[in-house]
Order: structure tokens, then C-alpha cells, then sequence
């Protein structure tokens, strides 16, 4: 399965990329090769010492609209370095800003910077000493998006390695805190707290096995909001579920649910939506706990079902209507849920829910969260080392010895997050996200999903940056207490960036046949979006 989707990122941005150049080179978009009126305006003449000088080039808004087709209420004004090269011919330099225009930012983008944009004047006539009507002839600017795929995926190799390699400090803590903790009985001692829960979702792992606690302290970490101890605790737990594994390269039944429960990402504490919110001038940034909540919750439960159905799907011939009679049951609830979610809608039951909330100190809410995430870490760190002293357990040996692994894990990573993260790019780059949202739009405007908040909803399970930015432009936008502005921040909250879990978690143990994980991680991932988008028109529309 993650064959085909890596092989139609790249194949979909690359169409995308070339249809996009190719029809932007039929019309001339970019007006390569052709002279454009453009009014320039010198700070000083030209001399014989001096034949470089400063100036601006204005582009009237008539001209915009007839050359550009842009739309203007005023004239478009660029800081310019004239260079004199005969009497009637100069060179320039001009400088883009915050203002210009998209398409011409992407003339300046050809050359390789996008602030400077090189052109060639031809002076036709001169209003006063210092001021003069000419022909700006631009760069020129083809197969832009192609330019952009390159660059991207050169970034996006570098970016994985960076990311891989910052793992390594981080990998070397928590596994050699882990050791401790394993050598002083103290991961088992939680494993066996929680055996019911583990039995019911992982039931062809020993109870007693070491993957068991590995995996309750990763989705611990992960539910108070820790990524840092969550990740390694996740990439434990791979390397003990892989030891179990009848056929190595193949993801097993339990290492598909547990990939596609963090993909859910069930979190009390989303501190990083809650971050951004607050440096926004949010009057309530905490208040997308509850709603975060919902939604992640409704994500996991999705996980959990669908892994367990997927599991158990019959793929030979004939075995489809059998399969279906024996999950009858599981059909019928999915169903009540479903019919319960529609009911609460229509009844007017989200005011008395809302009404619930607002008894809820967002104040005091926001202090125990910070209390909660600046001492969660320390206090885990102190109680793995105190308990393994405590237990006599060599604790600094120990601690060494859990620490090496954290390099050879992170190193083995490298090769799965480059594939990934430069599919990802190509298929950003390319244009291929437009496209898809293209599509999507009329089906999501049938369910109340806002046209802004689309492109979130779609960015978030490819990348955990590029939906941070569009979350980040969007509260920015339209305000961090709008509807649109919770709307995203929940979303953000509410689910996981499933490609990049997939490819580090995986890549980890070397599993190259991901049968169901990414199916179930996706579906995890709609219904988180639906259970956002769902409470917060319940409570906040």
C-alpha cells in the first residue's frame, strides 16, 4: 500500500508541476520576452563617476490589469538599482516586497532569489530630469513549478536528515531512561496495571512481554501532550513488537493497531495549537482542550475499529459475505454511534453542552496545563531513576547502555523519512494539494466544512510543519477566537501526521509491507477531522 501512495505523490506533483508550467508558457503568464510600460523614477542623474544609481519603477495598475490580468486599487511601486549601460538602455535590479504581487514575486523567484528581479529598461521618453516613460522587458520565468520540485526535494533530503539526526540526543535519553526502568521491574509493573485494555487491543503479545510497557508509556506520553518521550517509548515498542514477528519486512496485526492509534493522536494536552493560540492574543487559548479531545477520541475509536476490521478482511475469493455476517455486530454499533452523533446535532444539545464548558476556568485551566507540561518530564526522569536506585539496579551503567541504541535507531531511520518527506514535497511543490482541493471542496461544503480550512484538514496528515503553517496564517487571518481559527486549532489537535509516524516507526524495524496500518491511519485521520469539525459547529458556529 505505502508503495502506491509514494509512487502517486511523486507521479501527481509531477503532473500538476507540468501541466501548470506548460500552460503558464501557452499564455505567457510571465510575460517573458515582452516590454512592459513601466514609469521610472531616478533619486539622482547619472554622471561619469557614478553610473549606478537608485530609484523606483512604478507599475500603474492599468498596466497590471492588462498584462498581468491582476486586479490593483493602486499603482505598484519597486525599489530599483538602475545601471546605466548607453544612452537610452539601462539594466535594473528590482526589489520585491510583502505587496508585489504573486506573480511577479514569481518572475524574481526564476533567477533563484525571490526578493530581486533582474530586467532591462529602454527609455522612450523623459518627463523631467529625473523622471522617465519605458519598456521594462523582465527575466524570464519558465517551468517555475518544476524549478520548485527540485528545490524541494533537495530540502526535504536535508530536512529528514536534520530531523533523524536530532532524534539521536533525544533517542539516547528516553531509551536509556527506559533501561532503567526495565532493569528495576518498573515497565512491567505498569504493563500488568493496564492488562485488560492491552489484551483486548494487542492479543497475540505476551502479557508479560517488554513491548507491552513500551507501548503504554509511549501512548501515555502522547496523551498528556509529551512528543519528546513519546516518540522514543514509540520506537522501543516497534523494536520488542518486531522480535515477535514470524516474517520480518511485514507489519503484524499489533504493530498496525499500535501505529494506527498514534496516528490518532488521543491527546488531553494539545500544548502546541495551544502555544500558537496564545501567542496570537487568544483571549481562551486553552479552550480547544475539550474539543481536541472529541475529536482525537472519535479518531482513535475509528482507529481501533478499523484496524481490527482490516485485520480480519478476507482477501481470497468468495470469503467477502462471510466476513461481513461475522462482523454483523461491530456494523451495528458503528451504525448507533453514527445515528447518536446525529441526533445530539439536531436536538439542540450542543448549547447545553457549551453552556457545560462555561462553567470551566479557562484561566485556571491554562495554569494546570503549563504546571502539568513542565513538570510531566523531569518528574518521569526522576521517578524511572529514583525507583531503579531504590531497586538497586546500577543506575548510570544502565542509563549508558539504553543510551547507545538511541543512535543506530535514529541513523536507521534516515533512508524512510527522505523517501517520504520528498514525495511529500513533490506533491506540495508541484501544485498536485490545489488539485485535490479542487476536488474536495464541493463534497466538503456539503458537511459545513469551511473553503479556508480545507487546505489544514489535507496538509495535516502529510506534514506536521506544513499544517503548523497554514494553522498559524489562518489564526492570524481571521483571529484565534473566530470559528475558523478553533476550528483549525482543533483539527491540529485532534490528529497525527500519519505519513511521517508511518515512515519513522516502520522504518525503525524495516518493514517494508505495511498491509492495513496506513488504510486505518487515514480513516483515523478523517474521523478526527469530521469529530473537530463536528463539536466545534456544535458549540461555536
Amino acid at each position: 500500500m505505502l508503495n502506491y501512495v509514494w509512487l502517486a505523490l511523486i507521479v501527481l506533483g509531477l503532473a500538476a508541476a507540468l501541466t501548470t508550467d506548460i500552460s503558464d508558457k501557452v499564455t505567457n503568464k510571465f510575460q517573458s520576452g515582452n516590454q512592459i510600460p513601466f514609469y521610472i523614477s531616478l533619486n539622482e542623474n547619472f554622471s561619469v563617476d557614478k553610473k549606478q544609481v537608485d530609484g523606483v519603477a512604478i507599475l500603474t495598475k492599468e498596466n497590471l490589469k492588462n498584462y498581468f490580468n491582476i486586479a490593483s486599487e493602486k499603482d505598484i511601486e519597486l525599489k530599483t538599482k538602475f545601471t546605466r549601460v548607453s544612452d537610452n538602455q539601462l539594466s535594473s535590479v528590482m526589489m520585491v516586497n510583502e505587496s508585489t504581487p504573486t506573480t511577479i514575486k514569481k518572475i524574481a523567484s526564476a533567477s533563484g532569489k525571490e526578493d530581486d528581479l533582474f530586467a532591462q529598461v529602454t527609455i522612450l521618453s523623459k518627463s523631467d530630469s529625473l523622471t522617465f516613460n519605458t519598456q521594462i522587458k523582465m527575466e524570464d520565468a519558465s517551468f517555475l513549478k518544476l524549478k520548485e520540485i527540485t528545490n524541494s526535494s533537495l530540502s526535504s533530503a536535508e530536512v529528514a536528515v536534520k530531523i533523524a539526526l536530532g532524534l539521536i540526543g533525544i533517542m539516547a535519553l528516553w531509551l536509556g531512561v527506559m533501561r532503567i526502568a526495565e532493569q528495576a521491574g518498573l515497565i512491567n509493573s505498569i504493563a500488568r496495571n493496564v492488562r485488560p485494555l492491552t489484551k483486548l487491543l494487542f492479543p497475540d503479545v505476551p502479557h508479560d512481554h517488554p513491548a507491552m510497557g513500551s507501548i503504554v508509556m509511549n501512548l501515555s506520553a502522547n496523551f498528556l501532550g509529551l512528543g519528546n518521550a513519546a516518540t522514543p517509548f514509540g520506537l522501543k515498542a516497534m523494536e520488542e513488537l518486531d522480535k515477535l514477528n514470524p516474517e520480518k519486512g511485514t507489519a503484524t496485526n499489533a504493530m498496525c493497531t499500535f501505529l494506527a492509534i498514534n496516528t490518532a493522536g488521543l491527546t488531553l494536552i494539545p500544548a502546541t495549537a495551544i502555544a500558537i493560540r496564545a501567542s496570537a492574543g487568544s483571549a481562551e487559548p486553552a479552550i480547544i482542550i475539550g474539543t481536541a479531545l472529541f475529536g482525537s477520541f472519535c479518531a482513535t475509536v475509528t482507529a481501533i475499529i478499523s484496524t481490527k476490521i482490516l485485520e480480519k478482511f478476507p482477501f481470497q475469493k468468495g470469503g467477502v459475505g462471510d466476513w461481513f455476517k461475522s462482523n454483523s455486530k461491530l456494523f451495528g454499533i458503528i451504525l448507533g454511534v453514527i445515528s447518536l452523533i446525529a441526533i445530539i446535532s439536531l436536538s439542540g444539545l450542543g448549547s447545553t453542552i457549551k453552556s457545560f464548558l462555561s462553567f470551566i476556568n479557562p484561566e485556571s485551566l491554562k495554569i494546570v496545563i503549563t504546571i502539568i507540561s513542565s513538570l510531566a518530564i523531569p518528574l518521569l526522569i526522576l521517578t524511572f531513576v529514583t525507583f531503579g536506585f531504590i531497586k538497586k539496579v546500577k543506575v548510570y551503567e544502565c542509563f549508558v547502555e539504553g543510551a547507545k541504541e538511541g543512535f543506530n535507531v535514529a541513523v536507521r531511520i534516515i533512508p524512510f523519512l527522505v523517501a517520504m518527506l520528498m514525495a511529500i514535497g513533490i506533491f506540495r511543490a508541484g501544485g498536485a494539494m490545489d488539485w485535490l482541493i479542487f476536488v474536495l471542496q464541493p463534497i466538503t461544503s456539503l458537511i459545513g466544512m469551511p473553503a479556508e480550512a480545507l487546505p489544514m484538514a489535507l496538509m495535516r496528515p502529510l506534514s506536521g510543519s506544513g499544517s503548523l503553517g497554514i494553522m498559524a496564517e489562518i489564526i492570524s487571518v481571521h483571529g484565534p477566537d473566530s470559528f475558523l481559527g478553533i476550528l483549525v486549532s482543533t483539527i491540529y489537535g485532534s490528529t497525527e501526521t500519519t505519513f511521517y509516524v508511518l515512515a519513522v516507526y516502520f522504518g525503525s524495524v524495516g518493514i517494508k509491507k505495511t498491509r492495513h496500518a496506513l488504510p486505518a491511519g487515514l480513516l483515523a485521520d478523517m474521523a478526527g477531522i469530521l469529530g473537530a469539525l463536528f463539536i466545534v459547529r456544535l458549540l461555536f458556529a
